[in-house]
């Protein structure tokens, strides 16, 4: 198990929790927004962090800390994931994982097994643009099966684009229609990275924000077709 950041607690990435948020290095997506962009590729190893002195962390956290999240990257690319889960709910705390769904077999393992006690799926883009969006289009029917994994069970869990420059509210109207009937929908502000990036990439990061009432006129319209549609970061 690779952990290559700790937030030592946190008040808004575990809904109705305090936590903590572990980063796992490496991704399967390229998303040219990302904020986490420097452990993408594995990168960082200089910096990684031992799974004792997490866990000794969280053991002294025990009552003043509820939860813990895992996010990266993409957690789901980590071989002992399970067992270091595994570990942490040992010590009672409960587990959000964050996921872009492109393992569903995970999830679904993970679920049945009472690993996780929420989770939060990443919608980049409706599915013909997630080539465009994020440089790899090879996970759709995997994306789509985790998709129906989270509406079929019962383990809290919310679904969340960052509405990017690219897309239009068209395109979220479109991926509303994916997750009909969804508990939650959560739509990010999107924010400038301040990562280095390529001249290409830069210009892109660099397109006019979508404004607050734009996100606010999506949202309504989105929210006939979820339980609730929730704005963050504005």
């Amino acid at each position: 198990m690779k952990i290559v950041g700790l937030v030592k607690n946190s008040a808004v990435d575990f809904p109705g929790k305090l936590a903590a948020v572990i980063f796992t290095p490496g991704c399967n997506l390229d998303c040219y927004y990302c904020h986490n962009r420097f452990i993408l590729a594995g990168e960082g190893a200089e910096k990684r962090l031992s799974v004792a002195k997490v866990l000794t962390y969280l053991q002294k956290r025990q009552g003043l800390l509820d939860g813990v999240v895992i996010s990266g990257g993409e957690p789901t690319l980590q071989k002992d994931l399970a067992e270091f889960i595994r570990q942490v709910k040992n010590l009672e705390y409960s587990i959000k994982l964050d996921t872009n769904g492109s393992n569903p077999d995970i999830l679904r393992e993970f679920i049945a097994q009472g690993l996780v006690d929420y989770v939060a799926m990443d919608l980049k883009a409706p599915f013909r643009k997630y080539q465009e969006i994020c440089g790899n289009n090879t996970f759709l029917d995997n994306i789509r099966e985790s998709i129906t994994i989270l509406l079929t069970n019962k383990v809290p869990y919310e679904f969340r684009t960052t509405f990017v420059p690219e897309l239009t509210e068209e395109d979220l109207l479109e991926m509303a229609a994916e997750i009909r009937g969804a508990r939650l929908y959560v739509l990010q502000q999107y924010r400038v990275p301040d990562l280095p990036t390529d001249e290409k990439k830069a210009q892109r990061l660099l397109q006019q924000v979508h404004s607050p009432d734009y996100l606010r006129q999506t949202a309504a319209k989105i929210a006939g077709l979820v339980g609730e549609c929730q704005i963050r970061g504005i």
